[in-house]
């Protein structure tokens, strides 16, 4: 809703101040530099960027128009599902668990906790990690690293799309400076005509200019900004299940295991140590 409001203001704020300073709105209306500036921008965009990164870029703008992903709420899940993962490994042991690594899909631990057992990618993540460990690479160091490894590739995946909008709205102003001249070559072209018709030809081609810049700084930059900024929050939860694991490896108690992972969490997601304690006392283990 904020960035929808943004979205206006900005509108509102430059058309605003142009009318208070009676400027003609007419002027402003210049639909053939639009489609020189945004078509030769969405036609560069097509060429410089995959199938898989245009789909996923028209993916990610709209998902910054929805709430965030993960929550406070989705945290204590979290780390709730950790808390019973790790307290029956300690108990009955990696075999006990090995039937819901290998079906997740049909575990009725992780079906306990709907919002993780719901995101199919946290899933694969965290049972593929278990699961080595189950198999006998209990080596922290070594688990560690292929999990970095993981997570900057998912990091690295997911930047192409805000880079590909942020590189668009590079353009843009350059675009609109090709629009201008568009405009100023068509105005030579009239240099006999009326000068009330000249000046309104030279506004036009000026116009160009300012779409292009307005709409890079205005528009397409912050929402290559929002992207990333939503990438890089979702990433922690992943990084959570990482630290949890980890801490675990190292011999960390269940509590204290998942104690790790509350603590790298963003101040506004972070759940108390309260609220995660009381989440995981009525916790029962897998059978």
């Amino acid at each position: 809703m904020l960035k929808i409001i943004g979205h206006f203001g900005v509108l509102f704020c430059v058309v605003g101040g142009y009318v208070l300073d009676h400027g003609a709105l007419r002027v402003l209306f210049q639909p053939y530099e639009l489609l020189i500036i945004m078509g030769s921008a969405l036609m560069a965009f097509m060429v410089a960027n995959s199938k898989h990164v245009i789909m996923a870029t028209l993916s990610d703008i709209r998902s910054i128009y929805k709430p965030d992903k993960y929550s406070k709420k989705e945290y204590i899940e979290l780390l709730s599902m950790l808390f019973t993962v790790f307290k029956t490994a300690r108990i009955k042991g990696w075999l006990a668990l090995e039937r819901h690594i290998e079906t997740p899909s049909e575990s009725d631990v992780f079906q306990n906790f709907p919002s993780f057992y719901n995101d199919t990618r946290a899933v694969t993540f965290l049972c593929d990690y278990l699961r080595l460990i189950s198999l006998g690479s209990d080596k922290p160091y070594e688990v560690e690293s292929l999990m970095e490894q993981e997570i900057d590739t998912e990091r690295e995946q997911r930047g192409y799309t805000s880079s590909a909008m942020q590189t668009m709205a590079d353009g843009l102003p350059a675009l609109g400076i090709v629009a201008a001249v568009l405009g100023v070559i068509h105005t030579m072209g009239a240099i006999t005509s009326p000068i009330d018709i000249l000046g309104h030809l030279i506004g036009g081609a000026l116009v160009g200019t300012f779409l292009g810049v307005f709409l890079s700084y205005g528009y397409v930059s912050p929402i290559a900004s929002a992207i990333r900024e939503r990438n890089d929050t979702e990433l922690k939860y992943y990084l959570c299940i990482k630290t949890c694991v980890l801490a675990f490896l190292h011999g960390a108690a269940p509590q204290v295991a998942i104690e790790f992972g509350r603590k790298i969490l963003m101040h506004d997601t972070q759940p108390t140590f309260l609220e995660v304690e009381e989440a995981t006392q009525n916790v029962t283990i897998a059978r």
